[in-house]
């Protein structure tokens, strides 16, 4: 039986923490392991230019270092296809025949880019790029005829607006792509060290590549019960970061036994991040070994992701034809 692809991508624009590990990644490395889906994972290039266009010099090397995180936090090459998104120049005139297509007011009311624009203040997202972006994703995902889309709930609306967009072309050229479906994902809340929401905007994030000091001065500064001043307060865990992580790396039934504490004021908060640092610590060495060992051996790299995008080319170039044969362009 013909397996159903998956289809997921990430902007290269900073350094993967610790919410792409437990909100997208592990769930890659899943569905890539069960076997029963066929896996397509990109570098988002082209999404990261529509916020970073004018601060392009990054981008290449977060390109490689993304790569090498995917590698190393258990990402196969052998079980999934790993590619660059503007390597696949078939995704770019996909993106044109799909936007004279799709109506504005869709763009407009999409909650991300309204959310986007608020969080993203320092920079100037009045953009045809940046409003037309959905559209470019809708590209990604049908070019690939993707069955799935792994999600968090708060992305739910992009792969609404790719149905949306996918029946558009389909009730006027012909039934060319199936309808993907998102794969919803119980993705724990991790927030930031200052309690917001981790994210490389804010610069509040744990990186999967912090070790050593920088792992433990980043755990250290992390947000706390705010009403817990002195370590004689009783404290309240379930309104605490740290043991949101504690839960995640500490050792079976180790949380409890820490929120049972805290909250008779048995352990202070300053000893639960020394414990917590140490757990994060064990917990990604092996993982930062991975990551060393595919530093160090660029060559390799980059013949995974050529390997890589010469498979979704190939793909990339079948749907094309059959996309230019419906809407009779050829």
């Amino acid at each position: 039986m013909e397996k159903k692809r998956i289809l997921s991508g990430m902007r290269p624009t900073g350094k993967l923490h610790l919410g792409h590990l437990h909100g997208a990644l592990r769930n890659w490395i899943e569905l890539q392991n069960q076997g029963d889906y066929e896996c397509y994972y990109f570098v988002a290039d082209w999404h990261a230019l529509t916020s970073e266009y004018n601060n392009t010099e990054p981008i290449r090397a977060n390109i490689r270092d993304m790569v090498i995180d995917w590698l190393a936090v258990g990402l196969d090459p052998a079980k999934s296809t790993l590619f660059i998104q503007s390597r696949i120049k078939e995704h770019a005139e996909l993106f044109v025949l799909l936007s004279v297509i799709t109506p504005l007011a869709w763009l407009e009311r999409n909650p991300t880019y309204k959310e986007m624009r608020a969080e993203l203040v320092e920079k100037d997202l009045a953009t045809f790029g940046f409003l037309g972006y959905p559209v470019l994703q809708a590209a990604d995902i049908i070019m690939y005829k993707a069955y799935g889309v792994p999600i968090g709930m708060d992305q739910l609306p992009h792969v609404e607006l790719t149905r949306e967009i996918a029946r558009r072309f389909n009730f006027l050229y012909g039934e060319v792509f199936p309808i993907p479906e998102p794969l919803l994902t119980d993705v724990p809340k991790l927030l930031g060290i200052d309690g917001r929401k981790m994210s490389k905007s804010y610069e509040n994030s744990i990186c999967i590549s912090d070790r050593g000091e920088e792992l433990k001065k980043k755990v250290a500064a992390m947000f706390t019960d705010p009403q817990r001043q002195r370590k004689s307060d009783p404290g309240r865990p379930e309104l605490c970061n740290v043991y949101t992580f504690q839960k995640l790396y500490g050792p079976a039934g180790e949380a409890e036994e820490i929120a049972l504490s805290c909250r008779e004021a048995g352990i202070g908060c300053t000893g639960c991040k020394q414990k917590l640092a140490e757990y994060i610590a064990a917990a990604m060495r092996p993982i930062h070994e991975r990551r060393d060992y595919y530093a160090s051996h660029l060559d390799e790299v980059r013949a995974i992701i050529e390997d890589g995008n010469n498979r979704a080319t190939a793909v990339a170039r079948l749907t094309m034809a059959e996309v230019r044969k419906a809407v009779k362009i050829e």
